[in-house]
């Protein structure tokens, strides 16, 4: 099984290249802890997608001490589109987290799971998903795929808002997920914003995407189908414009054409969304490593 990690994002709000900042008692920073709970979960491959000029970064820290897992590399190009449309868009950033996905379809060959670079998801979400990933049935009309889902409750920073994918789940599969921007607590509820309506309130366990997927290579193809229609869709505001994996399998659920297993965790997931969120990060691996959850010095 592959895990594919989302590292091309150029961590604007956080000030810096946030995915190769440390929070470990050895420097180890949160990929790090990803690949470990991959690796000890099933996983035999990591493929990180990233901006071409931050490989030099990437190599020589995160792949220079990588253990027992096999390493591979994919730049997500902005050239590298599944049609011609869209080729003439000028552009400051990439064309979002499906886009990424597609960039690496030469490099994933297998059943596997796509995570953010600056999540900390939790060692159980992955052993659950490696569980799912193995025992996926084939050969039906339509795809199958699958979301670690968290309680909203256990997503939150208290350093300002966050977006995050908010899901509708009946009998344990996905029905509906929205994408919302601006998500916090305000005077003690969770609530989120849009300009048309203003706060709204959320339930506290309400179901939350963290952009934990699970997925077989036929994705791949679903992402070049809908390039099109997503590119016309963008015509308004081309330059800013992304194709959002959450998005992507909206639509796909609302043509049939796959169902998602939400595969609920006890996790609580931890960032690094503002710098202020770091010491949080730091104290809480802290915890885990003095419980015995990870050993001092992972790769060591």
């Amino acid at each position: 099984m592959t895990l594919v990690i989302l590292a091309a994002g150029m961590g604007s709000r956080f000030g810096g290249l946030k995915q190769i900042e440390p929070v470990g008692a050895e420097g180890e920073f949160i990929i790090d802890y990803s690949v470990y709970d991959a690796k000890r979960a099933g996983f035999d491959k990591v493929v990180f997608i990233i901006k071409r000029e931050f490989f030099e970064s990437f190599k020589n820290t995160i792949g220079a001490r990588i253990s027992g897992i096999e390493v591979d590399y994919v730049f997500q190009d902005m050239d590298n589109l599944p049609t011609k449309a869209g080729k003439d868009v000028v552009r400051e950033k990439p064309w979002g987290t499906a886009h990424a996905l597609y960039c690496c379809k030469d490099a994933v060959k297998e059943n596997f799971a796509v995570i953010n670079a600056d999540d900390f998801y939790g060692r159980r979400s992955y052993e659950l998903m490696a569980n799912y990933l193995k025992n996926i049935k084939s050969g039906d009309k339509k795809d199958h795929y699958s979301m670690v889902g968290y309680m909203l409750r256990n997503t939150l920073t208290e350093n300002g808002h966050v977006a995050r994918g908010l899901c509708v789940v009946e009998n344990s599969y996905l029905k509906a997920i929205d994408e919302r921007t601006k998500i916090q607590r305000n005077n003690g509820v969770i609530q989120y914003f849009e300009d048309e309506t203003g706060w709204t309130n959320v339930a506290e366990d309400t179901v939350a995407s963290m952009n934990f997927w699970g997925f077989t290579p036929s994705i791949f193809e679903h992402i070049a189908k809908g390039w099109d229609s997503f590119i016309k869709e963008s015509s308004a505001n081309p330059t800013k414009a992304e194709y959002y994996i959450p998005v992507l399998v909206k639509n796909l659920l609302a043509s049939d054409k796959c169902d998602v297993k939400v595969i609920e965790t006890p996790d609580k997931w931890q960032g690094v969304t503002y710098a202020s969120d770091k010491h949080g990060v730091v104290e809480y691996i802290k915890t885990l490593t003095v419980n015995g959850e990870y050993p001092v010095g992972l790769w060591s």
